[in-house]
C-alpha cells in the first residue's frame, strides 16, 4: 500500500499518548494546519534526532499556524517518557491497539508492525497538502516542512 497522496482525505484518528488523548479532528478546528510525523521506533537513534529537530523548530511550525504530532506504533507508556526525556512539547501518539491501525491507514504500515518514516501536512479542511516517505534510516529534516507551510501561507 502506497502512502496517501496530495488531495486526500485524511482519516480522522483519536490516539492516546504524551500529552493524554488527542483527536486529528480536534487539532484542525484549533489549527491552520497539522504536521503529521509517522516514525519507526521511539529511542532509537534516528527517531530521536528527528523528532529533537521538530521541537527545535516547532517555533517555526506554529508561526505558519501548522500543529506537530509524532506518531508510532510504541504504546503510550513508552511515548510519554520519549516525550519527556527530549523535553518534546508537541503530542507523541501510540498507535498501539490495534497496532499500526492509523499507520495502515495512510498508507505507511511496513510489514514488520512499524511506520515508515512518513510526514503528512493536512489543511484545515481535512485534506493532505503535503506527502513524503523518507528512507527508513534517515532523518528527513525540517527544511522540506517548512518551505512547503511557506508557500501554503504565503499571500495570493
Amino acid at each position: 500500500m502506497a502512502a496517501l497522496n496530495v488531495g486526500a482525505k485524511a482519516p480522522d484518528f483519536e490516539l492516546d499518548g504524551s500529552t493524554g488523548k488527542t483527536k486529528l479532528s480536534d487539532l484542525l478546528a484549533s489549527h491552520g494546519y497539522v504536521i503529521l510525523a509517522f516514525f519507526p521506533a521511539s529511542f532509537s537513534p534516528t527517531c530521536t534526532d528527528e523528532l529533537n529537530l521538530f521541537q527545535e523548530v516547532s517555533g517555526e511550525f506554529a508561526k505558519l499556524g501548522a500543529q506537530m504530532v509524532g506518531i508510532s506504533v510504541d504504546g503510550k507508556w513508552a511515548q510519554q517518557a520519549f516525550a519527556k526525556q527530549g523535553n518534546l512539547e508537541f503530542p507523541v501518539l501510540a498507535d498501539f491497539h490495534p497496532q499500526g491501525a492509523v499507520a495502515e491507514k495512510y498508507g505507511v504500515l511496513r510489514s514488520d508492525g512499524t511506520a515508515e518514516r512518513a510526514l503528512f501536512i493536512i489543511g484545515k479542511d481535512g485534506v493532505i497538502r503535503y506527502s513524503y516517505v523518507s528512507e527508513i534510516g534517515k532523518n528527513p529534516g525540517a527544511d522540506r516542512l517548512l518551505e512547503e507551510l511557506e508557500k501554503m501561507t504565503a499571500p495570493a
